[in-house]
């Protein structure tokens, strides 16, 4: 159970973390007496409307297109010749509240969660606690111990519009309260009547309006979108922790990160996400390295290492000497940097998708946040029909205490998810690229193809990683396309403009686990490609200070024999590379990339050579999901 133990519901206060806490961790929940005051008294007041004979919608008139019929005071199926066949136990008010939920729940699909579906009942419980709805105490807090004791209805996946809220689903919840349905209990799937029978509990019988109360609201599109929104938070982070170790691989360039040059575009998620990524790499020797320093990946040989520990090595390395008749129109930059070329490519600047990683997640993380604010004010809204003000008490007719309003319509969920589901395949195709460059000799600054050795010719390292995680960015965009857009009219055009905000919700939630995936598959191919740069610089260093200039310039291409002219140049400046290498420090990436990847390596080796992947990916997958990177990010 998490930080909040028992979370006391007043309509008013709830949070995401609380319900976070209810649907994944199983807390319990309790009733405010303050609200259930307010409960009580908007339920009296209603009895106290039927019994004076006014007619109200949903209580005493059918729903929707059927809003024009007035229930009478007896069912004309009595008089049907022969009797009638169908005698249900109570008054008609009372059938039309029982109808209005047996009849409305029709999903299809799969069923969701049970994390959606406790987040489902927490969401109807706490709005219901607002007094606005009619509902009566006892009905309340018969739902509350459903979810308190661990009773989770089945709801089928597909079925709603999105207004009147979500009705079908919502049905499905309230249900399995009369009895009826199939539930989740202690790992079975059961009855309704024989879930609650297990649990100690006995169905109830609705009153006026409690069945619009139970079924018409925005619950399962808030609950998704909660969930997704949670899941999106820890995948921000882990996505500039991905990016980070990116970089750190790369030996990247940290310019673009400056506090002073986000200053000057100062949109949050961007400072944020600059920051961040700053906080990641702090006390990285690798960021910024001077170009000369980096070698390049070259096959190994036998002949490739002299010293008994560095024969263990899987590479050899090198770099080209740049002569002085080839260093025209760039003398400022040979004047700073040995002209030896490695690795690095001499450009001061990194890819986009190194380079532009604040724009890029800091423009998801405004996306994200936008859809909280939203998602936070619902929370705590009322979205069920109609809306019962009992204490207006200069109020003339009913229509003034009674009021049919569009609380229920999930437009401002929907387009908060269009928005964040556009956002997702934005940040799972800048990992894929980050991905491809680690992979690709043309574009790795100096690391081995696909980030394997391959001297047989025989190794395909992580060639294949980088097609899953474009297949998955596919499947992402092709999905991105927002539902909120196509209103599909229902009941009889009485309810012609609808949200699809359940089918935004449910999108979002869904593509999270794709996100996750494609960002730990950076990581996998993050972790082997940074175990190759560190590698190879610090055996880079190792060999400048055991064997000297003559030993490093065994490594160096295009040379002058001692009988061509600058040979003594290039002797000098060999030296200088030298003594910076040998005078260099450990060679290692940032202390929050250094803890991420210390966790990754103990459940995946480096792979020194090809072997079956599958289980590594099934790993890293599950680590991310787990949140095991969550402190280093």
């Amino acid at each position: 159970m998490s930080k909040f133990g028992t979370i006391v519901l007043d309509g008013n206060s709830l949070t995401r973390a609380q319900l976070v806490a209810v649907a994944r961790n199983g807390n319990k929940v309790s009733l405010d007496p303050a609200g259930l005051k307010r409960v009580q008294r908007a339920a009296d007041f209603l009895a106290e409307k039927v019994s004076c004979g006014e007619p109200t919608y949903g209580v005493t008139t059918g729903f929707g297109s059927n809003a024009d019929k007035l229930l009478g005071a007896h069912r004309l199926r009595d008089e049907l010749p022969g009797g009638n066949p169908h005698n249900p136990e109570g008054t008609l008010l009372e059938e039309l509240q029982h109808n209005l939920i047996i009849t409305h729940a029709v999903c299809v699909g799969k069923p969701f969660g049970e994390d959606v579906v406790r987040a489902m009942l927490l969401i109807r419980i706490n709005t219901l606690m607002r007094g606005h709805s009619g509902i009566r105490v006892s009905t309340l807090e018969a739902l509350t111990a459903m979810l308190n004791v661990g009773v989770v209805p089945v709801v089928p996946e597909k079925g709603s519009v999105g207004a009147s809220g979500d009705l079908a689903p919502l049905s499905h919840l309230a249900i399995v309260l009369l009895g009826g349905g199939e539930a989740f209990y202690q790992g079975e799937r059961l009855s309704g009547a024989e879930a609650l029978k297990r649990a100690g509990l006995a169905p109830i019988r609705l009153s006026f309006k409690e069945g619009l109360a139970l079924n018409n609201g925005t619950a399962q599109m808030l609950a998704t979108g909660v969930l997704a929104l949670d899941t999106l938070e820890q995948l921000l982070d882990t996505a500039d922790l991905a990016a980070s170790m990116t970089l750190d691989a790369f030996a990247g360039r940290s310019g673009a990160l400056r506090p002073d040059v986000h200053a000057l575009r100062p949109h949050p998620g961007q400072v944020e996400t600059a920051a961040h990524v700053r906080e990641l790499l702090a006390e990285s020797t690798l960021i910024d390295i001077p170009y000369h320093l980096v070698p390049r990946f070259k096959a190994w040989s036998a002949e490739a290492w002299s010293e008994p520990d560095d024969q263990a090595l899987s590479f050899d390395i090198g770099w080209d000497w740049v002569p002085a008749n080839q260093r025209h129109g760039r003398e400022a930059f040979y004047s700073r940097f040995l002209p030896f070329k490695g690795g690095k490519k001499h450009q001061p600047q990194d890819a986009y998708s190194l380079r532009c990683m604040p724009q890029v997640h800091g423009a998801v993380r405004d996306a994200w946040a936008q859809a909280c604010r939203v998602f936070d004010i619902e929370l705590n809204a009322v979205t069920d029909n109609p809306l019962i003000f009992p204490d207006n008490d200069d109020a003339q007719f009913i229509e003034e205490q009674v009021i049919s309003a569009g609380h229920f319509h999930g437009m401002p969920l929907a387009l908060a998810m269009s928005y964040v589901k556009a956002a997702i395949p934005v940040l799972a195709s800048i990992s894929e690229r980050r991905l491809n460059k680690l992979v690709d000799p043309a574009t790795n600054d100096g690391l081995p193809a696909f980030l394997t050795g391959n001297e047989d010719g025989t190794d395909s390292g992580f060639m294949i990683v980088q097609y899953t995680a474009a297949a998955l960015v596919n499947d992402l965009a092709t999905r991105a396309h927002p539902a909120s857009v196509y209103s599909v009219p229902t009941s009889a055009n009485a309810e012609d403009h609808v949200s699809m905000g359940a089918n935004e919700a449910r999108h979002v939630l869904e593509m999270t686990e794709d996100l996750s995936h494609v960002l730990a598959l950076e990581l996998y191919t993050a972790a082997q490609a940074l175990d190759y740069r560190q590698t190879m610089l610090n055996a880079a260093r190792r060999l400048a200070s055991r064997g000297g200039w003559r030993a490093l310039a065994a490594k160096i291409s295009n040379a002058p024999r001692a009988d061509q002219p600058h040979y003594a140049q290039f002797v000098a400046e060999v030296q200088q590379l030298t003594a910076a290498l040998a005078g260099a420090g450990d060679f290692h990436a940032g202390t929050s990339v250094r803890d991420a990847h210390a966790v990754l390596r103990r459940h995946i080796a480096f792979m020194h050579r090809d072997r079956a992947m599958d289980g590594d990916v099934r790993t890293i997958c599950a680590l991310v999901q787990q949140g095991a990177f969550r402190s280093a990010a």
